[in-house]
């Protein structure tokens, strides 16, 4: 053989190597298990979640993150031994209707997004709920309690929270029958979920005998409320009924106190956490009412599993009020992407078909979550219906029957 040829030869030899080395390192097996039982490309899913991360009522809206990510972290193992990547896109919605507008188209945006927990606020859930059903994308809230989100028609749209004409008329019946108040001056704080709740409690106290002395109205971010308070003294009410969240009530609290108003003041779930009595004052917080929808974490079916699961992942963290619900908002889509990825294959879940078998699989759902049982009705709400009252005695709120 000539040395040309010998030379050709050899190139020809080494090209081949390199091809096969190519195949080889990009899979070119396509169903050959690459030492960690994975086989072939992962397909990426994601969850969005929003709610506020920044601003007045962060507490709960990273609260209900946290529940989240635990959820999704926990399985995202065993996902991926069906072939598919599972992650967390979170986007702040500041609390604000057109920033969760915002939030909301930029998760359906991602073609991988086939699933949204949130929102934290009932305001902002609507409004962004109308972009999830166009962009034929399930949404689950795990706090948004005002009854217009699910009765707008739309197939799409769940939540794991209870409503606020189940909260509003427990505690209306509460304070009348059981705390025997028998007259109140209503505030509520102008959003959907604030005006929602504080309407349904009004006209049940009223229908049990109540007096409704006052109704009054606040803004969002209002920090004096001197001329309010000095109205409800003059009117002399048992309590103060606030629909709205922890800082602007925690802030009528202390100048209704400070005052000299005598007695508690008293709301839905916006007020259970701790930073209500921060802002508030643990002298001036001391007696008020809260309900927030539920039991108690100590009395969840899976509570205990959840708290141990929470304080390793995030130490030195408080456990808010939503936390458990985001946890099983989560779980929701989680199960039915297991179902669809079961029935369609893992290559359809991020397509349109995919999309829309996910949504009738969390139509379908019915197990057992941490906060109990988690199944939906025809309007899309949950079929559960606790409720729970909770008092501040010593600077923390307890649930009133402890």
């Amino acid at each position: 053989m000539s040395v040309a040829k010998s030379k050709r030869l050899f190139a020809v030899i080494a090209m081949l190597t390199m091809l096969a080395m190519v195949v080889t390192a990009c899979g070119g097996d396509n169903g050959a298990d690459n030492g960690d039982g994975a086989t072939g490309d992962l397909v990426e899913v994601k969850i969005g979640v929003s709610s506020p991360f920044t601003g007045d009522v962060a507490a709960l809206g990273l609260g209900i993150r946290n529940g989240a990510q635990l959820a999704i972290e926990e399985v995202a193992p065993e996902l991926e031994e069906l072939g598919i990547s599972l992650s967390m896109l979170a986007v702040d919605d500041a609390a604000d209707p057109r920033t969760g507008v915002n939030a909301a188209n930029q998760m359906v945006s991602d073609s991988a997004v086939v699933g949204i927990v949130g929102h934290l606020n009932s305001g902002v859930s609507i409004p962004a709920s109308e972009v999830y059903n166009q962009a034929g994308v399930v949404q689950v809230s795990p706090a948004s309690t005002n009854p217009a989100l699910t009765l707008q028609g739309f197939e799409n749209v769940f939540r794991v929270c209870t409503i606020d004409t189940v909260q509003g008329s427990f505690a209306a019946e509460y304070a009348y029958d059981e705390l025997g108040l028998m007259s109140v001056a209503v505030i509520d704080d102008s959003t959907a979920y604030g005006e929602g709740l504080a309407a349904e409690f009004a006209a049940a106290f009223e229908a049990k005998g109540g007096e409704v002395v006052s109704t009054d109205k606040i803004q969002v971010k209002d920090v004096d409320f001197t001329a309010l308070v000095t109205k409800i003294n003059g009117a002399s009410p048992d309590f103060i009924y606030f629909g709205g969240m922890y800082t602007e009530g925690a802030l009528i609290s202390k100048q209704a106190k400070e005052a000299g108003f005598e007695g508690p003041l008293m709301g839905g779930d916006g007020l259970y956490t701790q930073q209500f009595v921060d802002i508030a004052g643990a002298a001036n917080a001391e007696g008020d009412f809260a309900t927030s929808i539920g039991l108690p974490l100590s009395e969840q079916p899976k509570g205990q599993e959840f708290q141990a699961m929470f304080e390793e992942r995030f130490p030195g963290e408080t456990i808010e009020a939503y936390d458990t619900y985001g946890y099983d908002a989560a779980m929701v889509i989680i199960e039915a992407i297991k179902a669809v990825a079961a029935d369609l294959g893992v290559d359809e879940l991020t397509t349109v078909a995919g999309k829309q078998a996910i949504i009738e699989a969390v139509a379908a759902t019915d197990f057992e979550g941490v906060t109990g049982a988690v199944a939906f009705d025809e309007n899309g709400d949950t079929t559960n219906k606790a409720v729970t009252p909770y008092v501040v005695r010593d600077g923390a709120w307890i649930s009133y029957t402890d």
